[in-house]
């Protein structure tokens, strides 16, 4: 009885240790309260606030932009390297691997600091042309589009792309009708893993962006930091949000892989 009820315990515990900090905030952004503490009455202020506030839509919009454009740069890079790395030969192919897990394992901040070194001081590029600060989500995503990538190839028969040259179909013809569809998850995978990394990102974005622009992370830490209440707890509704939708996305994805393999069963 005990071997079936502690595992049951700890996860509860997990849940409750990882989702519940998120819910509070969650409950807290429907109220009036200033700071977490006393619920002082039911509000949307926040959320009025949130859509409201200039400052906070262009910081929002300018985070999506530069997640979007970013997330599309690395999915490409990545793709193209875990393609070419696939069908090299085993030393160049041991060697993009080794590099590609720099990236992941160095720490953000080193990351970021040696991005605006190269970029603004070695070859000059100014801040002010959102250049570093694009190329700087790029490196810091386009690796975990290649761990993405990978194992589809792994799983891929690798006899297709051989097959498609030898019915008459081009290099390009073969890499676009058939190694690409058949990676697809992983590309896709990729994609939001980028996506997520630039929205998450304060290290990178800190040394490599204009002064004038924010993105989510480092508003939230500047806000954090001053006086604004109102700034403060819309911030919490921006959190509330953003929970939700990933939420949301997760949902879906996995209901859209069920029908898909299911699908495919009935296929069979």
């Amino acid at each position: 009885m005990k071997k079936k009820i502690l595992p049951s315990v700890f996860i509860v515990l997990v849940l409750l240790v990882i989702y519940l900090p998120i819910l509070v905030l969650a409950v807290y952004s429907f109220t009036t309260s200033p700071n977490i503490g006393a619920i002082h009455g039911f509000s949307m202020e926040n959320y009025k606030t949130l859509f409201t506030n200039e400052d906070l839509r262009n910081m929002i919009l300018g985070t999506l932009l530069l997640a979007f454009s970013s997330a599309i740069l690395a999915t490409i890079l990545g793709s193209m390297g875990a393609i070419g790395s696939f069908y090299a030969k085993k030393g160049p192919r041991n060697v993009v691997k080794a590099l590609n897990q720099i990236p992941v394992v160095n720490a953000d901040v080193v990351t970021g600091f040696s991005i605006c070194i190269a970029l603004v001081v070695v070859i000059g590029i100014p801040k002010t042309t959102y250049i570093p600060l694009v190329l700087g989500h790029t490196v810091l995503s386009a690796p975990f589009v290649y761990l993405s990538v990978m194992p589809k190839l792994r799983q891929m028969d690798s006899s297709l792309y051989e097959a498609a040259l030898d019915l008459g179909a081009t290099p390009s013809q073969a890499l676009r009708k058939v190694v690409i569809p058949s990676i697809m998850p992983g590309i896709i995978s990729g994609f939001a893993m980028s996506l997520t990394l630039s929205l998450d990102d304060y290290f990178v974005a800190n040394y490599t962006k204009p002064t004038t622009f924010d993105t989510i992370s480092t508003y939230v830490v500047n806000a954090t930091r001053g006086s604004q209440t109102s700034i403060k707890t819309a911030l919490w509704a921006l959190s509330t949000l953003i929970f939700v939708v990933v939420v949301l996305v997760v949902v879906f994805a996995n209901v859209a892989q069920g029908k898909g393999k299911g699908e495919t069963k009935h296929a069979k």
